[in-house]
């Protein structure tokens, strides 16, 4: 392999496209669709995605690095990058509607071709754990090498047991400088199937990772996806953006990856872990004598081989074996460690009935801050606000529902009717139904206010927003605040 200590000008041509529009469903209850499980600290202190990025950012500088994430999570995205590097913030395309990976890298070619339409692209997944930097960097060059004689290139990771949640690779002919040709991908195999892939050493699991070409990847755009390709060349008339929901989802795996004639995979063993489930963060996490991985406030008494977690209250469990037992504050997954992959049969579940445990915490971030359902009830909610120093919401209005503010911490500037309050610490004011309102922090600490919503629909959604900071302003009347 190329050595990983190569010069920084290795990286000339390269840019990076990370992939942050997942939504996690088979890490619920923890994750949610608002806030899914690459914006989490599953691992460590940090999120899945800012590790991600900073493991790029060892390699490439912030100018040369992508993200593309949906409209939902481009604030919080933007937050948590900026934390990293400044200039990352200003590196984050937002996909206005989920349209799958094809059109979310296609999305990003048209910037990354305005600075080098020669340029080598590596598509990274934003929630995949990499324990061993230095191997992943040797496999990336290797892979470059590939790339720059226009081969889609896949990295492959070498298998150390028979895993059916994964994807196959299996290998054909060697390749110069390294590498192998790709004889066929083939998808999750039973048990059978994955025992023997494993036991001839020639099939590697399938991480998710690409790198190719801009010119060779827009070529193969335009044979297998030709809509997609129409939709590209639209982009001198209109934005990207304006058109998205007129095209067909399609992932870069179908679409382009599994028809593209020249692709080679460079298998390697980086410690690479998708952290796709919950059985996955037992297996990487820190385990008792007992072999249970514990986190959060619990009391563990008698069990044995299994995960528990709590990010509510306090949970007690009592003579488990080989269990998942996961506990939000609004949320408590109980399962056996072998079924962790049904997780998703829930969530789908629980979509059907409509509930409202998919899509958010009790806890709700925004650009401004974020919000807190203490309670709630028929014709009644209790939330708790925290505004962040100089950020305000937007001016707005309410259909169906009247409010009470309570000013617990800092100072708060409110806006009713075009008449304007400044409020501190146990002041209150009320805002009717159908009032025209704004809240700002004007000040250097958070404002945290309690708020008393009343009124016959309470859902966010009664929301028609006349002037935002943020470029929340929709079409129609009503968006999600």
């Amino acid at each position: 392999m190329s050595d990983a200590s190569a010069t920084s000008n290795s990286w000339d041509n390269c840019h990076a496209l990370i992939l942050a529009g997942g939504s996690g469903t088979r890490l619920w209850p923890l994750s949610r669709t608002l806030f899914p499980k690459q914006l989490l600290p599953l691992n460590g202190t940090v999120s899945l995605l800012q590790q991600t990025v900073s493991r790029v950012l060892n390699i490439l500088g912030p100018e040369k690095i992508w993200v593309v994430t949906n409209e939902e999570h481009v604030f919080e995205v933007r937050s948590q990058l900026k934390k990293i590097n400044p200039t990352l913030e200003q590196q984050v395309l937002s996909e206005p509607m989920k349209r799958n990976t094809l059109p979310a890298i296609i999305l990003a070619m048209d910037r990354i071709a305005m600075q080098d339409e020669q340029a080598v692209v590596a598509v990274f997944p934003s929630d995949h754990e990499i324990r061993d930097e230095a191997r992943w960097q040797e496999a990336l060059l290797l892979g470059k090498e590939l790339a720059q004689k226009d081969y889609f290139v896949t990295f492959g990771v070498t298998p150390d047991k028979a895993e059916t949640g994964y994807g196959y690779i299996e290998q054909g002919e060697p390749l110069e400088p390294g590498g192998f040709e790709v004889k066929r991908f083939v998808e999750k195999p039973d048990r059978k199937r994955a025992e023997a892939f494993v036991a001839s050493g020639n099939y590697s699991w399938n991480s998710g990772m690409f790198m190719f070409g801009i010119a060779p990847f827009m070529k193969a755009v335009q044979q297998f996806q030709p809509e997609l390709f129409a939709w590209w060349e639209s982009r001198d008339q209109r934005p990207l953006e304006d058109g998205y929901g007129s095209i067909p989802e399609e992932s870069v795996d179908y679409g382009i990856m599994e028809r593209a004639e020249r692709i080679a995979v460079v298998p390697a063993d980086f410690g690479w872990d998708d952290l796709g489930n919950w059985e996955a963060l037992y297996r990487m996490g820190d385990k008792d004598e007992s072999g249970c991985v514990v986190s959060g406030n619990v009391l563990s008494l008698n069990c044995k081989d299994s995960l528990l977690y709590s990010s509510g209250g306090k949970l007690a469990a009592v003579g488990l074996d080989n269990v998942v037992v996961v506990q939000t504050r609004d949320a408590t997954l109980v399962c056996d460690k072998g079924e962790v992959q049904k997780v998703k049969n829930v969530v789908e579940m629980l979509k059907k009935e409509e509930s409202s445990l998919v899509e958010a915490h009790l806890t709700v971030y925004r650009p401004w801050g974020s919000y807190t359902i203490l309670e709630e009830g028929p014709y009644y909610k209790i939330k708790r606000l925290e505004v962040l120093p100089g950020a305000k919401l937007s001016k707005q209005m309410h259909h169906h529902r009247s409010e009470h503010w309570v000013v617990v911490a800092g100072t708060a500037q409110v806006e009713v009717d075009d008449t304007e309050y400044l409020l501190t610490e146990n002041q209150s004011i009320d805002i009717p139904k159908t009032a025209t309102h704004r809240l700002a922090n004007p000040g250097r600490v958070p404002v945290e206010i309690i708020e008393i919503q009343t009124g016959p629909y309470l859902e966010e959604d009664d929301i028609v927003r006349f002037d935002d900071v943020y470029g929340r302003i929709k079409p129609r009347d009503a968006e999600k605040s």
